[in-house]
């Protein structure tokens, strides 16, 4: 196998718009799978698949490629500045900054003007990315391009956690220059005094039992508990990263060229509820969904609409009576706790009587709710 400067090869990166770029051995992750088996044992990971799905897998590079040699690993930023939310929006939902555009997609086509290098010089290369077949961040970590956050994220020295990462596995011998970077955070606990739900109270460890991040991507019920702190959150969470030191600093460095649009960061709730499944497949597809079933988003959207529609709205009332006749069970036991937390309950005496019985619609029914002051 060719073996290459890791010089040359970060030259092509830059070029190609990577903003962060490391190498490492492809020996298997050890420390990181027995990590997160252990978390898994502990019920922590709360039915995420993502990093607790096949550590097995994931922690092993050969299982990508086998005979790899070296991990290249990339960073691209997608921190945009927050734009105000539309003003025709009846219930603004906000979005997380990294799905405002498909950063994943222009990493790994970035990434692959690399590869494409390694492959014309006669090596294997695979691009790996956002598909849990490689523990990303511990890859980023050993190649050196940063320290796990209180908040669990990988932070980039001098620039923070606003990035996507992806890698290239290759058999090609490339001369690894980078080291572990130094924890960074100190005594700093912003991130776990930001979350909202408390699942940073272990410093470096995050519960996703209490992850609204997760929560809003997880099979079931939304729990009860979380609905309030979800606020207008329709997808992800940027309160931990939003108060990092690190994070801010990086904000402040740049001249704020990239620009999302309100369309890009918000959502309507309301527009989501009045979708078709096919018009919420088509708008919202791209988004980590239980199964691809629409019945998710919507559970989201009015958990969201709860809590910042306008209860004088007669829009907003009609809305939900229509969830409530939805035949579907996890639809309607929303709805219940919607029309209840907006002081709309007199909207839930007509529901069909089979979608009443079923246990999650009559634990709403049961359940009291404070109505928003």
């Amino acid at each position: 196998m060719p073996s290459l400067e890791f010089a040359h090869l970060a030259n092509l990166a830059s070029a190609s718009g990577i903003d962060a770029f490391g190498a490492t051995d492809a020996s298997e992750f050890t420390d990181a799978r027995q990590v997160i088996e252990q978390r898994k044992a502990r019920g922590l990971h709360g039915g995420m698949w993502f990093t607790y799905g096949r550590p097995e897998r994931s922690a092993d590079p050969s299982r990508i490629l086998p005979g790899a040699k070296t991990i290249l690993v990339g960073a691209l930023a997608y921190y945009r500045p927050q734009p105000p939310s539309p003003t025709e929006a009846k219930a603004p939902a906000l979005v997380g900054r990294f799905v405002w555009q498909p950063f994943y997609d222009e990493l790994a086509a970035r990434l692959e003007v690399v590869a494409s290098h390694l492959r014309a010089a006669g090596a294997q290369a695979v691009v790996v990315l956002d598909d849990n077949r490689l523990i990303d961040r511990a890859a980023a970590h050993r190649a050196g391009l940063g320290w796990f956050g209180k908040n669990t994220m990988l932070l980039l020295e001098g620039a923070g956690s606003w990035f996507v990462l992806g890698s290239i596995v290759t058999d090609a011998e490339v001369d690894v220059t980078t080291g572990e970077v130094p924890d960074g955070c100190g005594t700093c606990v912003r991130c776990q005094i930001a979350c909202p739900t408390g699942a940073l109270d272990t410093a470096g460890e995050l519960d996703a039992r209490r992850c609204l991040a997760w929560l809003l991507q997880a099979d079931g019920v939304f729990p009860a508990e979380h609905r309030v702190a979800l606020g207008a959150r329709i997808y992800g969470c940027d309160d931990c990263q939003e108060v990092c030191p690190p994070n801010v600093r990086f904000i402040r460095s740049r001249d704020d060229s990239a620009q999302a649009t309100p369309q890009q960061a918000w959502s309507d709730a309301v527009d989501m509820l009045n979708c078709t499944d096919d018009q919420l497949l088509e708008s919202h597809g791209a988004w980590y969904i239980p199964r691809r079933r629409p019945e998710y988003l919507r559970r989201n959207a009015l958990v969201v609409l709860a809590n910042v529609a306008d209860p004088q709205d007669p829009d907003i009332a009609d809305v939900i009576e229509r969830c409530l006749s939805s035949d579907q069970a996890l639809v309607v036991a929303h709805a219940v706790w919607a029309a209840k937390r907006l002081g709309l309950d007199r909207l839930v005496d007509h529901i069909a009587a089979e979608v009443a019985a079923d246990p999650i619609v009559q634990a709403e029914l049961a359940r009291h709710v404070d109505a928003r002051r």
